[in-house]
This record gives structure tokens, C-alpha cells and sequence, in this order.
């Protein structure tokens, strides 16, 4: 089977490599489509995402959709559509003890964190824990599926705003994250949305989303404690301190955007003023089981992907994933069977 690796620093290459049989408890995959995400370019131009280094070969590729290949089991059936939770967690801890995507230890499709670093789903067969699969329930196109990750990080992050009924919400930062922010938001019953950007290409696609109203950073006048929540999805450190002016007093900030692992400048001052509560969110629980309702549900969520390039063109998708003036969301497409989901 053919797989695509990251090597280093702007090293990429798609090789023959063996096709592993599933153990007990574990199935097989053919996978169909896998989005790039924020951390698989990380890896792909900088050699590294945050502090986790790639020191060897490494398939990227959480963001997966495809087929049951093989079963031992016998429950699930060749050809049965999927998508893939794509955690396996670690050690439970004391006060997290709910929380597994928080537990020390475990690990994740597609990272360096680990050693030997756990491969993803960037080849056209991937072998997984039977526990990882969600079968797609009718109607629910393998393609827009690919989407169900993503979309459980940015339901996960709504779960760490807390009760979005009813409430103003600004989203900073209309990449695919950002979309997909918008989308739970309003999921989880936001009155009204608000997406924010420096570029007009990203908020055009929220506009055709559903925003009920887009700001052009730089260019429209910024928001002054309005909102209730900001889902902040960029990770720009200007950002962040702009998130802490744009929210209301004793309102809520999320930090869903990655930022590097390394001091940055962030205006603290409003936070302390306004009494505003800042939360991170990593990941996601169990979210992603309300993603997949939530895109069969919601159909035109599947705009969020903008481009479609054949493996053979994993550079090529790189390069355009970076670039969100042309781009939203860039998935790969593998195998002879994805063509029929275009």
C-alpha cells in the first residue's frame, strides 16, 4: 500500500510500505479522504509541531473517512462507511478522571509526541483500535464525514464556553477551525455569531455559513465588550488580547487556536479588569459522536471544504492548506473507491 510521509522540514514523500493485518480488537481500514490540518502543516514546514519533533518518518493524517477493509471480529462488514476517533487514551488522573482526552500517556493519529510516533491515516490502509470507529449512519456521504474531527474539536470547544443558549458570539479567525467553531456555535443555540478576520476571502465563506454578521480586522470598527463568549481560533497573539476587549465583563474566552510553545506577548490587562474567564481546549472527549449527527443534520457544513487533491498531490495540498486566502479546508483523496463520493 502507498502511504504519504513527512520526513522533516519540508520533506515529503509517498512510498510503498507493508499492509498490517488487524490484531484482536483492531480493524482495517481503506482510507477515502483525510483533511490537512493545522498540526500536519506544522510538521510538514516547520519539522515540528510545538515541542514534538518528527525524528522519523512520519505519516500525518488525523482528520480520516473511508471504508471497513477487514474485520476479524466479523461485526462490522467490508465496505462499511466509517469515520475515526483518533485517540487512544492514557493513564487516568486524579481530577480528570472524566476527562480522558486530558489523561497522561496516551496518544493520537498522526503525532510526534510520541515515540516511535504514532502514524496516521494519510495511506491507504490503516489498521486501528475497533473502539476508534464510528460507523456513518445513512446518509451521511464518506466525504463530508472526513469533516467529523474537526468539527468534535470545535463542539468540544462550545462544551468548554459552557451554555451557549441564547448567547452573542464571536468567533476570531474564519479558517476551517473557525467555520467549524461557527457551526457549533450555533449548534449549541447561539442567538447570534459573529466571525472575525484579517483577510476577505475566509469571511466570505462564513458569510455563506450562516455568520450573521463578519468584521474585517484592520478595516471594520472592533468590537468593545459585546460578546458573551469569543471562540478564539487563530492563535495570533494580537488576537488574543483583542478577544479580551471584545468580550463583555465576567464573560468567557476559549483559546481553541494552537499558539507555539514559546513566550509570546499577550495583553493580559482586559482579562483582569473584566474579570473574564480564559479556558483552553485540547481536542475533544466525546464530541465527535455529535459531529456526525450534526453533519448529517446540517449538509451545507461540507462547504467548509474547499479543495479536493488526489494524493499524488499531497505537496501541492500542503502548500494550498496554508494559504487561506485560496483555501478552507484541503482534504486528500485516496484509493480507486473515494472518486465515487465526489
Amino acid at each position: 500500500m502507498r502511504a504519504v510521509y513527512i520526513d522533516g522540514r519540508e520533506r515529503m514523500a509517498i512510498r510503498e510500505t507493508t499492509t498490517s493485518e488487524p490484531g484482536e480488537g483492531e480493524v482495517r481500514l481503506r482510507v477515502d479522504f483525510v483533511g490537512v490540518c493545522g498540526s500536519d502543516l506544522h510538521y510538514y514546514f516547520e519539522g515540528a509541531n510545538g515541542e514534538y519533533v518528527v525524528r522519523e518518518p512520519l505519516v500525518p493524517g488525523h482528520e480520516l473517512s473511508g471504508r471497513v477493509d477487514l474485520d476479524p471480529s466479523g461485526r462490522l462488514a467490508p465496505g462499511t462507511p466509517v469515520t475515526v476517533h483518533p485517540a487512544r487514551f492514557g493513564t487516568p488522573e486524579r481530577g480528570i478522571e472524566d476527562d480522558p482526552h486530558l489523561w497522561p500517556g496516551g496518544s493520537y493519529l498522526g503525532s510526534a509526541s510520541t515515540w516511535p510516533h504514532t502514524q496516521g491515516g494519510m495511506s491507504e490502509l490503516l489498521v486501528v483500535d475497533a473502539g476508534m470507529v464510528r460507523v456513518l449512519p445513512d446518509g451521511l456521504p464518506v466525504r463530508r464525514a472526513v469533516l467529523a474531527e474537526p468539527l468534535g474539536v470545535a463542539l468540544h470547544a462550545a462544551t468548554r464556553a459552557g451554555d451557549l443558549a441564547g448567547a452573542n458570539v464571536l468567533v476570531s479567525g474564519a479558517g476551517p477551525i473557525g467555520l467549524l467553531a461557527l457551526a457549533a456555535a450555533q449548534a449549541r443555540g447561539a442567538a447570534h455569531v459573529t466571525v472575525a478576520d484579517v483577510l476577505a476571502e475566509p469571511l466570505e465563506r462564513a458569510s455563506a455559513l450562516g455568520a450573521d454578521e463578519v468584521i474585517r480586522v484592520g478595516a471594520d470598527e472592533q468590537p468593545v465588550s459585546r460578546f458573551d463568549v469569543v471562540l478564539e481560533c487563530s492563535g495570533v497573539a494580537a488576537a488574543i488580547g483583542s478577544a479580551g476587549v471584545a468580550v463583555r465583563r465576567r464573560g468567557t474566552v476559549v483559546q481553541v487556536g494552537m499558539v507555539p510553545d514559546e513566550p509570546r506577548p499577550v495583553n493580559l490587562a482586559p482579562f483582569i479588569s473584566k474579570e473574564v474567564d480564559l479556558r483552553g481546549t485540547f481536542r475533544f472527549h466525546d464530541e465527535i459522536d455529535e459531529a456526525v449527527a450534526l453533519l448529517l443534520r446540517r449538509p451545507e457544513i461540507e462547504q467548509v471544504v474547499t479543495h479536493v487533491l488526489s494524493v499524488d498531490d499531497a505537496t501541492e495540498a500542503f502548500e494550498l492548506a496554508r494559504d487561506s486566502r485560496r483555501s478552507g479546508k484541503v482534504v486528500v483523496e485516496l484509493g480507486d473507491d473515494a472518486a465515487a463520493e465526489r
